[in-house]
């Protein structure tokens, strides 16, 4: 019986619900906020679209869409901005922390970083006319980046391909 309690209890407070309307009230301008930071950015150079919707998907491709590709090195966390994957590859961190400066003045401590990297690679790809899409919003911000996570998961991405390329030499 306690076996069962805990499993609903562990359910109950692991249930993240997103939702693309979550900022409505707390935050009503949170999106055309970051939305203008991103235009603008994209205006002054287009590349940035790629880089910013680059910058999203190694966020979420290591511990999911949290932020962690923004955190800096400290004396607690490794960084996955320096791992070999990301260094001198990936750029916007300069976009996205001016997206959050401009988002604090609005709402100060209510959106995430890692809502806005969403938000960001969504609103670039729209600039340079690529396609939209509706963005969960509520997401929390990670406290621990994982680069020895980043280099297992590469590491196992390159053995897929691999044996992909050998399958499709075998099959001719």
């Amino acid at each position: 019986m306690a076996y069962r309690t805990s499993m609903v209890l562990l359910g109950t407070i692991c249930d993240a619900q997103l939702s693309s309307t979550f900022y409505d009230g707390a935050c009503p301008n949170a999106l055309s906020t970051i939305r203008s930071v991103i235009r603008s950015a994209v205006s002054k150079e287009r590349r940035m679209a790629a880089s910013l919707i680059r910058l999203h998907f190694h966020d979420c491709f290591v511990q999911g869409c949290d932020g962690s590709i923004l955190l800096d090195d400290s004396s607690s966390i490794e960084s996955e901005k320096s791992a070999l994957q990301n260094a001198n590859s990936i750029r916007g961190y300069n976009i996205i922390d001016q997206a959050k400066a401009e988002v604090e003045k609005v709402c100060p401590g209510v959106v995430s970083c890692a809502d806005i990297v969403a938000v960001a690679a969504r609103d670039a790809s729209f600039a340079v006319g690529g396609p939209s899409w509706t963005v969960k919003l509520g997401r929390r911000d990670s406290t621990t980046a994982s680069k020895v996570w980043l280099l297992v998961t590469f590491h196992y991405l390159q053995t897929i391909l691999t044996l992909l390329s050998l399958n499709s030499v075998i099959r001719g």
